[in-house]
């Protein structure tokens, strides 16, 4: 798995945020972050040492839990939908 790119990052925007430009989406904010939290998970693996990166991870994680959160009081049906979407078990 690659480092996430810049087309990469339309695409997830585009898919869950509704727009390309709607960066600021909850929906699409937590897709970005699962993007990011699977490449460095694959990496932590390898490189079992790294813990810096490991650190990394562990502050993603947490991000995205807040997030998730944050939607779940806003609206259950769309945090549902989007935990089914993207594979995150809970």
């Amino acid at each position: 798995m690659e480092k996430v790119t810049a087309e990469r990052k339309k695409e997830i925007f585009k898919e869950f945020g509704g727009a390309s430009e709607n960066t600021g989406s909850v929906e699409g904010q937590i897709a970005l972050f699962t993007e990011r939290i699977l490449h460095l998970t694959e990496h932590v693996k390898k490189n079992r040492k790294d813990f810096s990166n490991t650190k990394q991870l562990t502050k993603m994680v947490g991000k995205r839990r807040k997030l998730l959160s944050y939607l779940a009081k806003k609206d259950i049906l769309k945090y549902r939908e989007l935990i089914k979407k993207l594979g995150i078990r809970r």
